[in-house]
């Protein structure tokens, strides 16, 4: 089954960016393990240069180097399993230099001189400023500007862009491979890209897929995102400046929520999310600057379309609502989150390898580069079950597959430990911010743990307080280290079944990292 998320706005962005990371651990794989799943994205953003955006994009092409180093036999590891395809970023602004305002898009100065009752009509509808606001940098938190845009989109007109492709993947799914396809938006609807382009969007492929009679067969869904957090407008800023007010994040959710009331046909599924804790960040007016943290909120988005990707309902047959909640206002564990143990399993299994590889295995493998394999080798001899031993006696005498594995001193194995060590460094990256989400306690992960395994220090074994809630005594705790995992990776029946190389050595790792 494909699953067509679709990120619309800065905070759809930020949706994705969690989607990619619950598919690296293996959130959004197929029901049969030996099946792959396949998730095409498309980010909708007037602001092409946002940093939020950018940011979800480095995550993406991560993964993917990624999830092609690990192509093969995928059956015994959930971990880098999902095929994802970026299908582009579509701006709503459109190519041309001279829509870029509103005046533009109602040839406003036209309009006037034709017909002057439109041009009033405009005038009631729009400030002066908002008619003049550059677009380049989004929809500024005003649904209704986003709204006069996003209604351009005609996708029976559109052949050969992005919209196209979409209809013609979904089509291909439904008629050559006989699959039910299931399409998910992301945004938030207090904002202004996201408030206009949700409602927008779903309704226009609700009446394209219709309208080819394939809405019978594909389930469209939507992550509402409510407020969950504010900021306090820059000093300076002219009182009539267009630009989003956190304060107008209420007032905007009220009125949408009450239009999806009678107007949610588009959604066969929606989820409802928010938090009443508000997290504090940076204000901005766009670009490169608006790249807030990651937040949980969006991990429970992510989740939410590992939901509805797995839930079967057929399509079209009313629109059910789905509300997350948590057990304490002020706190997040494990058993908040709507997955049962599994998400526990997997993200903690994920954790514990990215904490070793990079406290640990890089570096190392790292020093190996500069002092020379032999230095090396006498201590770490599980080196020689995934590489070929050096000829020296010492190498020798630490055995190994011999010839038939790859040299550590390749040019393709060191990419794979730059690949391998990057996507571990941003997976951290992301997990440790959505720990700092404002002053609630979020107890997954120990955070100074995921502060510290970066490899710039000496980090201690920390392993066994790295998950929260599953701390063991004092006996276990001693079993469970880093150099203990590391004597189990010097098995041969371990390398044999993992395969060689520096992948080999990856996927041996997460075994041994599995809770």
């Amino acid at each position: 089954m494909s699953l067509y998320a679709i990120g619309i706005g800065g905070t759809g962005a930020k949706c994705l960016e969690a989607l990619t990371q619950m598919a690296a651990v293996g959130l959004l794989n197929s029901d049969g393990p030996s099946l792959e799943q396949t998730i095409y994205t498309l980010f909708v953003d007037a602001d092409e240069t946002n940093g939020s955006l950018e940011r979800a994009r480095s995550s993406m092409s991560l993964y993917q180097k990624c999830h092609e180093l690990f192509e093969g036999d995928r059956a015994s590891q959930p971990w880098m399993q999902a095929r994802l395809n970026n299908l582009d970023l579509w701006s709503p602004l459109g190519q041309a230099a001279t829509v870029k305002k509103l005046s533009s898009l109602f040839s406003y100065d036209s309009l006037q001189q034709v017909s002057p009752d439109l041009g009033s009509l405009v005038d009631v509808l729009f400030t002066p400023e908002e008619l003049e606001a550059n677009l380049e940098v989004g929809f500024r938190g005003r649904p209704a500007i986003g709204s006069a845009v996003m209604s351009q989109i005609e996708l029976d007109n559109r052949n050969g862009d992005v919209w196209q492709q979409l209809i013609e993947k979904i089509r291909i799914d439904i008629g050559n491979k006989g699959r039910f396809p299931k399409v998910f938006l992301f945004g938030s609807i207090f904002g202004g890209t996201g408030a206009s382009g949700i409602p927008t969007i779903g309704r226009v492929l609700h009446q394209r897929l219709e309208a080819e009679n394939m809405r019978d067969r594909v389930s469209i869904g939507s992550a509402f995102m409510l407020p969950y957090f504010s900021f306090t407008p820059a000093s300076g800023l002219a009182k009539d400046e267009v630009f989003a007010r956190s304060d107008q994040f209420l007032l905007n959710t009220e009125a949408a929520l009450r239009y999806y009331v009678t107007q949610g046909k588009p959604f066969d599924t929606v989820y409802v999310l928010g938090d009443h804790n508000t997290t504090e960040v940076e204000f901005s007016l766009g670009k490169t600057s608006q790249k807030n943290a990651p937040h949980f909120i969006e991990m429970y988005a992510a989740l939410g379309a590992s939901h509805f990707l797995q839930t079967e309902g057929k399509p079209n047959t009313g629109t059910q609502v789905a509300v997350a909640s948590r057990q304490s206002r002020n706190r997040l564990s494990w058993s908040d989150l709507p997955t049962g143990g599994t998400a526990k399993k997997l993200l903690g299994t994920s954790t514990r390898f990215a904490y070793v590889w990079l406290s640990n295995i890089a570096p190392e493998l790292n020093q190996a580069k500069s002092t020379g394999i032999n230095r090396f080798i006498s201590g770490a001899p599980w080196f020689n079950k995934f590489f070929k031993p050096p000829t020296s006696a010492l190498g020798r005498m630490f055995g190994g597959g011999g010839d038939e594995l790859p040299d550590f001193n390749d040019s393709k194995q060191q990419e794979a430990l730059s690949t391998i060590t990057e996507w571990c460094l941003d997976y951290l990256r992301w997990l440790n911010e959505i720990h700092q989400c404002g002053d609630e306690l979020i107890g997954l992960f120990n955070p100074v743990c995921l502060t510290r395994a970066d490899g710039t220090q000496v980090v201690p074994d920390q392993l066994s307080e790295l998950v929260v809630g599953i701390e063991a005594d004092r006996s276990k705790r001693a079993s469970d280290s880093i150099p203990q995992l590391k004597t189990r990776l010097d098995d041969q029946e371990l390398a044999a079944k993992h395969g060689r190389g520096m992948v080999g050595l990856a996927r041996a790792l997460y075994s041994l990292c599995a809770i």
